[in-house]
């Protein structure tokens, strides 16, 4: 596997390794007049670190050449370098205002977002026997996204990435306040983790964060299908050309996932009932998170829709059922 792709004389890929299945996660070098943009610098790992050496190393950038890093969201995977690329280079960190509270929520004081997940985990169904795992879970992060930044609030509308100006909009789903960078005239777009080739980006419900986060970001996949795009640099995966056609092909791919939990609420069941008759009982304990949170992402918007309803929502464990069953 090639670490470093250059794609044009301005646009590197680096892969930055991952301790999970996915392998790697795309960070982007753009090299401008004033220096180097990092996109989405990574998971903060000593492999992640090693390999950032390497590669500055190699292609002759030092630290006081990188000018900016620019963060399409909070996840720890694009997030968790940020910090550490700042001690060294003094740039400012670029995120959105929604990102921006999330990082607060999830690896700020107290880490309040583990306790609200694991309550609403609890809540639909998640066993007590495995919250306390849950909960370390959650607590690992923390080292893997420090030193964290000074985050300077990156808003909707032009950014310059390079010598060159992109329309920065919001891509609400798979993370609230997620940004994508889209450059009208070469029709070129880094599209972070909204729209990725071959896989289904997560799209989870987290509480205080959005009431319904796969509908909007069906919606947002339906409103960016329509841009023109000759290259889209995803978060994961390799870069590719049919953005469009993707993103109409994930709007599908959730509405077939939406018909199915449907269908197995002939009778009343948790999420986390659903979640295993869905994604199977076979998942490591980050796998779990993920497809809990989606689950219950789907089933928002199923009762959204009046498609299903909840048995009892005063009651201790939430239920869901198929309306006109």
């Amino acid at each position: 596997m090639d670490i470093v792709t250059q794609h044009t004389d301005q646009i590197a890929q680096v892969k930055v390794p991952l301790p999970f299945p996915l392998r790697w996660v795309n960070a982007y070098l753009i090299q401008g007049s004033n220096g180097y943009t990092v996109i989405d610098p990574g998971l903060r790992t000593a492999d992640a670190e090693a390999l950032w050496l390497k590669v500055l190393q190699e292609r002759g950038i030092e630290f006081r050449h990188v000018e900016q890093i620019v963060l399409t969201h909070h996840h720890p995977d694009h997030y968790g370098m940020a910090g550490w690329f700042q001690e060294r280079t003094g740039a400012p960190v670029l995120l959105s205002e929604t990102g921006l509270r999330q990082v607060q929520l999830l690896w700020g004081p107290e880490q309040p977002m583990s306790a609200l997940l694991l309550e609403l985990f609890a809540q639909h169904g998640f066993p007590q026997a495995g919250l306390e795992e849950m909960t370390k879970h959650m607590v690992s992060f923390v080292e893997m996204v420090s030193p964290q930044p000074e985050v300077t609030l990156l808003r909707e509308g032009p950014v310059r990435l390079g010598d060159r100006v992109y329309e920065a909009m919001e891509t609400p789903g798979h993370a609230a306040g997620h940004l994508i960078f889209y450059d009208a005239e070469a029709e070129v777009v880094f599209c972070g983790d909204h729209v990725l080739p071959q896989i289904s980006p997560n799209v989870s419900f987290l509480p205080q964060v959005e009431e319904n986060p796969l509908g909007a970001y069906l919606a947002s996949l339906q409103e960016i299908s329509r841009l023109p795009v000759k290259m889209a640099y995803p978060g994961h995966r390799e870069p590719w050309s049919s953005f469009g056609a993707r993103a109409d092909e994930l709007v599908r791919h959730h509405q077939e996932r939406l018909a199915l939990m449907e269908s197995q609420l002939s009778t009343p069941l948790s999420a986390y009932e659903v979640c295993h008759a869905t994604f199977g009982d076979r998942l490591s304990i980050h796998q779990m998170r993920f497809a809990l949170s989606e689950t219950i992402a789907h089933l928002v918007l199923l009762e959204d829709e009046g498609r299903i309803g909840k048995i009892d929502p005063n009651a201790n464990l939430t239920q869901y059922v198929r309306l006109n069953a």
